[in-house]
């Protein structure tokens, strides 16, 4: 499979869908995206603890069990990076030895704020963020580990402070920049005032009501779309569901009559039973 740098280097633009488990990203490997995103944010969810408490080696963790399945490339969020630019290297290198491909480290204040995840930003100064981002690029022991230097300026400041921070963090050695934006108009501004290239979260919605399309965003200058949170309040949404009409003796939203089993069959398949089954057949005795 290939690595993710020769992806970012290739024609086309790279989808990350989140993924947060084995089977959601063998799921992902099957649809046939080329990379998946560990998103902070929404294992933090899934853990009940806020991306906030969420530490690097539950985050390796996770990784590790994804990489025993599958070798698809994989990229970290990994918020500030853990600590201040000496502690960077730790990261860096424990996010290398857990089989990411790339390491998102952005310029939120540490430790991490609740606040954030109601829209409230407390940012480090720009020069502090780029000590953070030449000690990780200063740490990786794989020169195809891609660091992405990430910021947030756009909520507590403005456009111009948002691109001179990036323009920073491009000339302090990060691979590509990732500017936190959310409108047509903040996206174009990027892609025409920073070189490719460039990382971007996908709509909520997707791109299908979406002013841009992708052929638009790779023209300029972005290479990498993560979702980081759509797949997980799909689950979300799911399983509250699934919860409720078994508690009220309601039919499932999700299911006809019978199709509980046939959604079975398709976990048993993405999770990969026949090679299991077959290793059973050629090692032990039925007789």
């Amino acid at each position: 499979m290939q690595r993710l740098k020769e992806l970012i280097d290739g024609d086309e633009l790279i989808l990350a869908p989140v993924a947060l488990s084995p089977i959601m990203a063998l799921q992902a490997q099957d649809i046939g995206f080329k990379a998946i995103y560990m998103s902070g944010g929404s294992l933090g969810w899934v853990k009940c603890v806020a991306e906030a408490n969420l530490t690097l080696p539950e985050m390796a963790a996770v990784a590790l069990d994804i990489r025993t399945v599958t070798d698809i490339p994989m990229v970290l969020d990994a918020g500030g990076g853990w600590g201040d630019p000496a502690h960077i290297h730790r990261t860096v290198t424990m996010s290398e030895a857990a089989g990411f491909d790339a390491i998102e480290i952005e310029d939120q204040f540490l430790p991490r704020r609740f606040h954030h995840h109601i829209g409230e930003e407390r940012l480090v100064d720009s020069d502090f963020m780029v000590q953070r981002i030449a000690e990780a690029v200063a740490a990786r022991t794989n020169p195809d580990t891609l660091i992405i230097g990430r910021t947030n300026a756009l909520r507590p400041y403005d456009m111009d402070e948002a691109l001179r921070r990036g323009e920073a963090y491009r000339k302090a050695g990060a691979d590509m920049i990732f500017i936190h934006s959310r409108t047509p108009e903040e996206i174009r501004t990027i892609g025409e005032r920073l070189p490719s290239p460039l990382m971007i979260f996908a709509p909520p919605d997707g791109f299908a009501t979406f002013e841009m399309s992708r052929a638009d965003l790779f023209g300029l200058g972005y290479r990498l779309v993560a979702s980081s949170g759509s797949a997980f309040a799909a689950q979300h949404k799911a399983t509250r569901q699934s919860y409720e009409a078994f508690f009220n003796d309601t039919e499932n939203p999700y299911f006809e009559p019978g199709e509980v089993q046939k959604e079975m069959k398709q976990a048993h398949k993405s999770a990969r039973l026949d090679r299991f089954l077959d290793i059973e057949k050629r090692t032990m005795d039925y007789d």
